[in-house]
């Protein structure tokens, strides 16, 4: 598969984790994409396992919209890619955007991908 095939690819699962979070699904989407070791290391520090993101996101506001810029793919092996970019998060009413740089580590499972290790760095404003 060409390198920009599998940058569309992932940056497609990339964008329907962001829908889902727009729409409320989230707790749903990431339940199911997340491998059952998977973590996620959030902005503020902490560190959540597949069943804590599920918990949090099921009580989390929605997202408005979102960005995703400046994507790139890291190969890491035949199954497994990283996909970094900056995210940029918009919540309804006066709240400011958040701004990140994201890291989502995907491995090819069962001809699925796989959310392995998700990780954001805030970008000061």
């Amino acid at each position: 598969m060409a390198d920009t095939e599998l940058l569309n690819e992932l940056v497609a699962v990339e964008e329907r984790g962001w829908d889902s979070l727009c729409d409320g699904t989230g707790a749903e989407f990431y339940g199911a994409l997340m491998t059952g070791d998977a973590v996620m290391v959030l902005a503020n520090g902490a560190v959540l396992d597949r069943g804590e993101v599920v918990a949090a996101l099921k009580d989390s506001p929605p997202w408005r919209t979102y960005e995703i810029r400046e994507p790139r793919l890291v190969d890491v092996g035949v199954h497994s890619k990283i996909l970094v970019y900056t995210g940029v998060g918009y919540r309804d009413g006066d709240e400011p955007a958040f701004t990140g740089r994201m890291s989502s580590v995907y491995l090819r499972a069962g001809g699925e991908w796989k959310l392995a290790l998700y990780q954001q760095t805030p970008i000061p404003d």
